[in-house]
């Protein structure tokens, strides 16, 4: 043990909230490091028993990617790498006493698991993510459905499958509606789910359903309030994925607003109705609700922790948060961080490294986010995007196989922080013989 190790507070409790990509990284790296030798106390709360990439959830939702074949067991996951996870949803905030209040977990059932519990900290990060944000518009809650975490996913699925089957069954014709689906937000969520699904469908009714003819039947409708898709992207990107998106028989309506979502279909602000038996809301983002003002920490308009260079938000430095939860200024540029995956990755590892300078009472560093561009994937059809910054020392747009391997290469990135090389290579091994003997698409 090295002499600054030698000076850390041995007990400290680091409590995380979210076992998000970000959330979890840092925690089983905390552990690994200082959780084993009991220099630090390191707990990781979530309301779920496992973790899935968040980026992964339009391939769940449709069909694309086995769940179980990727989720990794919080609980199993905590025993091998030196920390603890404790299930339950964060409710509340007392800073005085330096406690985090957890709700009481319920199952399935209804029957409580966990009572409501409270957690003492050292040091707390907050890593709860984000969600979508419906600003208001009515009939979102009652009748449109949101890729927000895996449960969503796998009943986004499952409503796909049995709309499939039940088409399939029926004897009258069908409703306009049927087997329509209208996705309401044209980023990278909207149009990766739009692309699986016009793949994945076609893959289902394959399996016997041949009375359903997904040509004349499916039908998939992409809605963006801008003027095109993929804003975050250079126009000729964004140009090349709605042609993509065309010629597959998916249809991009851009510049439409949606006035309210209805329960068989969606009507837009100009008056148009587009049927729709299955409606996805992924359009804007923010922090869940809870988190606003919570314990009289500063927050931003869409609930986001107001956070210092450091991570440290701006009313308790002994509270971090990061990730999409967190507005965290961009060093160099106007404005904050943008929440993508890369940005929880990088901050991930930033406050890892910064363990040792806080506990041996050395200033912190400032985080700088370096954007290494964006990628979105069209399923098996294409990958489009932009690299830049550090990672080619300019800017170049992407497309076909060499923006497919780099996309790919995020999640290897991720199941590298997680589980090291050796594990990582088995499971992708693992997967590749898998999938060779498993209907190419889940059909439950």
């Amino acid at each position: 043990m090295t002499n600054a190790e030698e000076r850390l507070e041995h007990g400290h409790r680091v409590v995380i909230v979210g076992g998000g990509a970000g959330g979890l990284e840092l925690a089983t790296r905390l552990g690994d490091k200082y959780g084993r030798k009991g220099v630090l106390d390191v707990t990781l709360i979530d309301r779920s028993r496992t973790h899935v990439w968040k980026p992964k959830l339009h391939e769940i939702a449709a069909g694309s990617m086995d769940m179980s074949e990727h989720e990794v067991n919080y609980l199993a996951h905590s025993h091998w790498h030196g920390f603890h996870y404790r299930i339950g949803e964060m409710i509340g905030l007392d800073r005085e006493k330096r406690e985090v209040h957890v709700a009481p977990y319920v199952d399935s059932e209804g029957r409580e698991v966990t009572p409501k519990r409270s957690f003492g900290y050292d040091t707390l990060v907050i890593a709860i993510g984000s969600q979508s944000n419906d600003f208001g518009t009515p009939g979102v809650k009652e009748f449109a459905m949101k890729l927000e975490e895996q449960a969503d996913a796998t009943r986004f699925h499952e409503r796909m499958v049995n709309a499939c089957i039940r088409a399939h069954a029926q004897q009258t014709p069908l409703r306009p509606e049927q087997l329509k689906v209208a996705i309401i937000g044209a980023g990278a969520t909207g149009v990766e789910l739009a692309a699986e699904l016009h793949r994945t469908t076609r893959e289902v009714v394959a399996y016997g359903l041949d009375r359903v003819d997904p040509d004349k039947d499916i039908k998939v409708t992409v809605v963006e309030a801008a003027d095109r898709i993929l804003t975050s992207l250079p126009m000729r990107l964004s140009t090349a994925a709605e042609d993509l998106l065309t010629r597959l028989g998916v249809q991009v309506l851009t510049g439409a607003k949606v006035a309210r979502v209805l329960r068989d279909g969606v009507e837009l602000v100009d008056g148009r109705v587009i049927p729709a038996e299955l409606v996805v809301w992924a359009a804007g983002i923010k922090a869940p609700d809870f988190l606003k003002d919570i314990g009289g920490l500063e927050t931003n308009r869409i609930n986001q922790l107001v956070v210092k260079a450091t991570l440290q938000t701006t009313r308790d430095e002994n509270i971090f948060a990061f990730g999409d939860c967190a507005a965290c200024p961009w060093i160099g540029h106007d404005g904050v961080v943008p929440p993508r995956a890369q940005a929880a990755h990088q901050q991930a590892s930033h406050l890892y490294a910064q363990f040792r300078r806080r506990l041996v009472g050395k200033p912190l560093q400032d985080y700088r986010y370096r954007d290494f561009g964006s990628l979105v994937s069209l399923g098996e059809f294409s990958t489009v995007g932009s690299l830049m910054g550090g990672l080619i020392g300019g800017s170049m747009m992407v497309e076909g196989f060499f923006a497919r391997m780099m996309y790919m290469s995020l999640y290897k990135m991720h199941e590298l922080a997680l589980h090291g090389m050796a594990k990582m290579t088995l499971d992708t091994i693992a997967r590749i013989i898998t999938r060779r003997t498993e209907p190419v698409v889940k059909l439950h």
